[in-house]
């Protein structure tokens, strides 16, 4: 196990540096350093400040240097707050891992248990409407869904029972002069969470199902039952394992593309995250800040990948691990 995990590393070491090179170029392309600059039309500083961001060099002998300065933890300063990139990355980190957390962890339980029971009672009442909701879940922008939620689920009820604070707050996760967690956090969490795994419990559900079905009509499954091995036992310790193991591809890619930012959640609820990040950042062509938010992404996905394949080994002995 541990030989195959060093290898997984070592195989991602050029998978990163290739990915982190396009995106270096991608941006550099795609953005302007000197745009601020050249509105001066003073040829003088324009020539200054590219010089001072070495854009008068090669793009080879840049990314060299960018990528020397970053692995040392020195990620520039941001060209729209001039804050240290590093920290404002690591700050925006903990928020988003904050509403990862929770979102996964409920999404994984609710879909899990919906996939499993719908495939057990396939075309019962409760198998219709779940596919029925997943198919509304899927189709429902986050967006309108953050806003509807923030409507009805906090200034109604306080509008209707007259409550001098709200029940859920929509925004940020914290009021002034709360931390830690408490019920403060709760409430400031629900919104974004609930947000966030709509469209996460919809798909997912929908994985599970398909994938517990193809294991219920295996071989070994028709076997179990001819034994007179109990239903719970069949479905629990012989299906729901083998069918895990599709959805934890799918869960793995989509938790390692959460950590670049839940770009929509985190405006619409003030969460001070890497989607928030992001969105700043570009609206406002901080380059260094985008450099470094893109290269933390890909390294998440990279991770979670390699989680993935962990887990095949965990979920299936048949899959040798070694």
């Amino acid at each position: 196990m541990l030989t195959y995990i060093t290898r997984r590393i070592l195989y991602s070491i050029p998978v990163l540096l290739i990915a982190s090179f396009a995106l270096f170029v991608f941006v550099r392309a795609t953005f302007d350093p000197l745009q601020k600059v050249r509105g001066s039309r003073d040829k003088e500083a324009i020539t200054r400040e590219r010089h001072r961001l070495g854009l008068d060099k090669p793009v080879v002998e840049q990314y060299g240097k960018w990528l020397g300065d970053f692995v040392q933890g020195d990620w520039g300063r941001s060209e729209r707050t001039r804050d240290d990139v590093w920290g404002m990355t690591t700050r925006a980190l903990g928020f988003t891992v904050q509403l990862i957390f929770w979102g996964v962890v409920a999404s994984a339980i609710i879909a899990i248990a919906i996939g499993v029971y719908s495939a057990v009672r396939q075309y019962s009442a409760l198998d219709y409407t779940f596919t029925g909701l997943s198919f509304v879940g899927i189709a429902m922008p986050p967006f309108w869904f953050g806003i509807i939620a923030i409507q009805f689920l906090v200034f109604q009820p306080k509008q209707w029972f007259g409550l001098s604070n709200p029940l859920l707050y929509s925004i940020g996760l914290h009021s002034t002069g709360h931390s830690g967690i408490d019920l403060d956090y709760f409430q400031h969490l629900a919104l974004p969470v609930l947000t966030l795994t709509v469209q996460i419990i919809a798909s997912w559900s929908r994985y599970q199902r398909a994938s517990m079905l193809d294991v219920m009509s295996s071989d070994y499954i028709r076997t179990a039952r001819a034994k007179g091995v109990p239903q719970r036992k069949v479905v629990f310790k012989h299906a729901l394992r083998n069918a895990l193991i599709p959805l934890v591809t799918v869960m793995s890619l989509d938790i390692g593309a959460l950590f670049g930012g839940l770009i929509i959640t985190e405006v619409i609820f003030s969460v001070p995250g890497m989607g928030q990040l992001f969105y700043k950042s570009i609206s406002s062509g901080d380059i260094i800040t985008l450099e470094a938010w893109f290269v933390v992404a890909a390294v998440f996905i990279i991770i979670f990948n390699l989680v993935a394949d962990l887990m095949y080994g965990f979920l299936d002995p048949r899959i040798r691990v070694g």
